[in-house]
This record gives structure tokens, C-alpha cells and sequence, in this order.
């Protein structure tokens, strides 16, 4: 039992390794200097002190994002070398199954064993599904009336900005990173407060992978903050994707 009365944990409770912001490819503190503490649902107890990002980083993880997509090689490189890069960053999520797994139940509040067993491992297998649709998006023309001539031009629309829920934190992040990326998309992504751990995880494991700076960037903090940035930005971002939770 633990100093709450909780039975003791099945599991190794991980080091908590990554708790700045991840922009630009490095994790880095909060302009601001601020922090909000993390909390493990099931001892009330505090797990981490997290960079809270402030509408000033979301702007500067934005313009990493935007540089990325109108200079860097993502976008213009070929789409099997995007499922390439993809594929072995799912590999290694496969190869810290266990640590993941352990960092989302105490964040989450989730049973480790299924975590371990199923969510971790179907976080890895829809980064190689998306990874293999990479080469193989198409599209439909409809024939246009008389003389005219129409065609359908495949191409990323540039930045896009995500809001993940806390519910499932590894399913939810890879499911609106996966497809953004095979299609050669960069990214900013604001975190759900409460569980913002194995989220940095993947920021960790993305870069080992080959994914370039600025591609992907996560922000931990709160909602509002995120919201009213991605409006101020909107010259900057051309898709902003949210699941909302009550």
C-alpha cells in the first residue's frame, strides 16, 4: 500500500524525462518561466511541474511550424521517404511500450496493462498505417461540363494546429499527428493539461526518428490560451483541428 492507502503500483512508476515545451526540435522553457504541476488522478499527488506555454510560445512554435513548412525539407520530400521516417519512429514507440505505458497511467488514471497490451501498441500501428498511405493518396476528378478542363492537385495546406483531449493521450495525438504528416503537413500541438507527458514522449522519439525540426511542436498548457492564439495566427495556420470533451 502506499502513504494514501492505494494498493502499490503493478508497474515501475517512469522518470519523468521530458517536461519543457518542444519547439523547433528542442525542448525549451516557457517564455513566461511558467509552470503547472501534473497531478497522478489516482493519489491526488503532484507527478511533474510542466512548462505552462503561453500565447507568446504558441506564436513562436507557430512561426517554427510555418518556416518549416515554406523552407524545410518535410513538405518537399518524397512521400516514401516520409512513411520511412514514420515507420521508424513507430518502431521505437515499440521499443519503450512499457515506459510509455506507465507515464499514461499515472497521468491518465488508466489501467497499465492495457495500455501496455493495446493502446500503446495501436499508438505505433496507425503512425505505419498512415505511414503507408503516405504514397497512395488520391483523388477524384468529376469531368467537367463541355470544354473545360479540370484536374485535382494533391498537396500539404501547410500549418496545422491540433487541441488534444486528456482521455486518451497517445491515441489522440498520434491520430491527428499521423495523417498531417504522411502528407508532408507541419504542425503545432496544445496538449490537454492534465495529461501532457507521453505526448512529450513521442516529441522525444519523433526527433530520434528523423522528423525535421519544426515539424512537429507541442505545447503543454491551457485551453483558452491555444484557442485565442490559433485565431490570432490564422494567417500563419490553415487548419486547426480540436476533439472537445465534456
Amino acid at each position: 500500500m502506499n502513504s494514501n492507502g492505494y494498493p502499490a503500483s503493478s508497474f515501475k512508476i517512469p522518470t519523468v524525462k521530458f517536461t519543457k515545451l518542444f519547439i523547433n526540435g528542442h525542448f525549451v522553457d516557457s517564455l513566461s518561466g511558467g509552470e503547472f504541476e501534473t497531478i497522478d488522478p489516482r493519489t491526488g499527488e503532484v507527478i511533474a511541474r510542466i512548462a505552462e506555454g503561453t500565447k507568446e510560445d504558441i506564436d513562436l512554435a507557430v512561426k517554427a511550424s510555418r518556416l518549416a513548412f515554406d523552407h524545410g525539407p518535410w513538405p518537399r520530400m518524397p512521400a516514401v521517404e516520409r512513411a520511412r521516417i514514420m515507420m521508424k519512429w513507430a518502431d521505437l514507440i515499440d521499443q519503450h511500450v512499457e515506459e510509455i505505458a506507465a507515464l499514461d497511467a499515472i497521468d491518465a488514471g488508466k489501467l497499465y496493462h492495457m495500455l501496455k497490451a493495446i493502446e500503446i501498441p495501436a499508438t505505433a500501428n496507425t503512425i505505419r498505417y498512415y505511414a503507408g498511405a503516405a504514397d497512395k493518396i488520391h483523388g477524384e476528378v468529376l469531368k467537367p461540363a463541355r470544354e473545360f478542363h479540370a484536374y485535382t492537385l494533391l498537396e500539404p495546406v501547410g500549418v496545422v494546429g491540433h487541441i488534444i483531449p486528456w482521455n486518451f493521450p497517445s491515441i489522440m495525438f498520434v491520430s491527428k499527428v499521423s495523417p498531417c504528416l504522411a502528407a508532408g503537413c507541419t504542425m503545432v500541438l496544445k496538449l490537454a493539461e492534465q495529461t501532457p507527458l507521453s505526448a512529450l514522449f513521442y516529441a522525444h522519439l519523433a526527433k530520434l526518428a528523423g522528423i525535421p525540426d519544426g515539424v512537429l511542436n507541442v505545447v503543454p498548457g491551457f485551453g483558452a490560451t491555444a484557442v485565442l492564439q490559433y485565431a490570432q495566427t490564422w494567417t500563419l495556420i490553415k487548419s486547426v483541428l480540436q476533439v472537445q470533451q465534456k
